[in-house]
């Protein structure tokens, strides 16, 4: 399965609010990162909760703190899949 995303590149989280189960967190909707390396091929956690699988990418994303939280001089790497991102 090609990434769309290689290492380096800089994306943008989803602004979605679903009223169901999602492992994006709130504090990193619509937020920049940059992704620093690869998870591997999983089953969207949120489509699986309700019975369907959808394997996709799952990026390692760095964050600042600045970016998440507005403050901090650290960074905050997380785990995300492929539907939760854009270009940024």
């Amino acid at each position: 399965m090609p990434e769309p995303y290689r290492t380096g590149d800089r994306v943008r989280t989803s602004t979605m609010d679903p009223d169901h189960h999602t492992r994006l967190p709130h504090y990193a909707r619509g937020r920049a990162g940059t992704v620093v390396g690869f998870d591997g091929v999983h089953p969207l956690a949120d489509l699986r909760a309700r019975g369907v699988e959808r394997p996709q990418q799952v990026y390692l994303v760095e964050f600042t703190a600045r970016e998440l939280f507005g403050q901090g001089d650290h960074s905050v790497t997380l785990s995300l899949w492929e539907e939760y991102l854009s270009d940024e």
